[in-house]
């Protein structure tokens, strides 16, 4: 514990408490709160109480008890039988040896925790240890597979190492299932095993999953995505020729070294083919692809048949608009011919109308003899006609009516004849058509 010395600051001058002093807040009445004991000093409390024993006496029947535990733990971590062919291995030929299988830990192998590998060990050494046998009266002084034991717990405690070995560890590998084992039933389950197994060398973690006959189209487009782009750590440095010491050639140093590497090129680029030819018939059992393609190629029909019906409906409203439009310009054509008759009509009726008009007002003056006692002269018949041309010049042809309306109905009165046309030049020379006196003879 340390003691901490805080000299608290002064008052000020002339404070007091009864004068300076201002309550801020208050305290809440009481609670009353039922506690429970619980944690494992109480648990440990309460098992003194039950079996009447002492602090130490607890203590040491503990300590037994977590010993034989973990005594239990490893026996059943070392389960695994000792054949004589893995007894009998000589140490020298240790790279050649199954580490994990040398420990008993074949049912782990990659995925055995440094913590399994150190009790292993520990096991394996207290029964194959040298002292151990001849204390047990084994006259045995072979320990080779004692020395197996010490090499493997050495590459397997070795990060970089166990590394190495786990990279062409030929036993953790599982092999994949052929078409009519994965066709009975049992994709998911023989091909799920297979990837896990491969997983453990991919340098992006987690790696996905197979999923089930439920994946979506991402999941497995994702699935199949990764393993075809697999990123694997395995450099099969663990298989390269030992290289010379540095007392021998320097020559002879470089050659294995680059032969070493030539070897895990060629062993990579297979390892990679291999892998991709796993994935392809993996890729070609599996019958969600399958469903996936068809119900694109489905969609994909849909799509072009609906293209296709767009397309027929453009070109039938194309063609439509056009005979549509060929309708209207014929019916405009047919239109403006049946205008241009019927104007053609009106036309030769007008002009057959002011050609009857002018007949009547030629015929009006000739039916009253020019406006001459007698004979009319060739003079009179002259100036009388001249003026009639003059006036039907500069009269329309309604007017040209109106006035062959007007000489009708005056009929052969010469007056009256006469005074329709000094009528007509009178109102020609208000309109501004004719000048005063222009018509000599009206």
């Amino acid at each position: 514990m340390t003691t901490v010395n805080v000299t608290l600051p002064s008052l000020p001058e002339g404070w007091t408490a009864e004068k300076d002093f201002k309550a801020v807040g208050t305290l809440s009445a009481a609670t009353q709160r039922n506690l429970e004991p619980v944690g494992p000093h109480f648990l440990a409390h309460a098992r003194r109480k039950r079996h009447h024993r002492t602090f130490s006496e607890d203590e040491r029947i503990q300590a037994q008890q977590n010993v034989k535990k973990t005594e239990e733990e490893d026996d059943d971590l070392l389960s695994e039988d000792e054949d004589s062919m893995l007894l009998s291995r000589e140490a020298k030929d240790w790279k050649s040896q199954d580490h994990y299988a040398v420990l008993g830990l074949t049912r782990y192998r990659w995925r055995a925790t440094p913590d399994q590998i150190k009790r292993a060990h520990r096991k394996k050494v207290l029964r194959h240890h040298p002292d151990k046998k001849a204390a047990l009266g084994d006259s045995d002084e072979n320990d080779q597979f004692f020395k197996c034991i010490q090499k493997a717990t050495e590459v397997l405690s070795d990060p970089v190492r166990r590394r190495q070995f786990d990279s062409v560890d030929e036993a953790a590998e599982v092999e994949p299932p052929t078409k009519k084992e994965a066709a009975k039933g049992n994709f998911f389950k023989l091909w799920r095993r297979v990837f896990i197994a491969e997983g453990r060398f991919s340098k992006n973690q987690p790696v996905p999953q197979l999923g089930d006959e439920n994946s979506t189209f991402e999941e497995v487009d994702n699935f199949y995505n990764f393993w075809y782009n697999f990123d694997s750590w395995r450099t099969f440095e663990y298989l390269d020729e030992d290289v010379p010491d540095d007392g021998e050639s320097r020559d002879q140093k470089r050659h294995v070294e680059k032969k070493n590497a030539n070897a895990r090129r060629k062993r990579k680029t297979e390892d990679t083919a291999r892998l991709r030819h796993l994935v392809d018939d993996c890729a070609a059992q599996d019958d969600r692809i399958k469903k996936f393609r068809k119900a694109a190629r489905a969609d994909k029909d849909k799509k072009r048949l609906e293209r296709e019906a767009e397309a027929k409906r453009l070109v039938e409203e194309k063609e439509k608009a056009r005979l549509e439009e060929e309708q209207r310009k014929k019916d405009a054509e047919e239109a403006a011919k049946a205008e241009r008759e019927k104007n053609k009509k009106v036309k030769e009726a007008a002009k057959n109308a002011a050609k009857k008009n002018k007949r009547v007002v030629k015929g009006s003056v000739k039916d009253v003899n020019y406006f001459a006692e007698g004979e009319a002269s060739a003079a009179q018949v002259d100036s009388v006609l001249t003026d009639v041309e003059l006036v039907m010049g500069k009269i329309d042809t309604e007017e040209l009516a109106s006035l062959a309306e007007r000489l009708t109905a005056a009929g052969k009165d010469g007056a009256a004849v006469k005074n329709v046309y000094a009528e007509e030049v009178k109102r020609l020379v208000g309109a501004g058509k004719l000048k005063e006196g222009e018509a000599k003879f009206f």
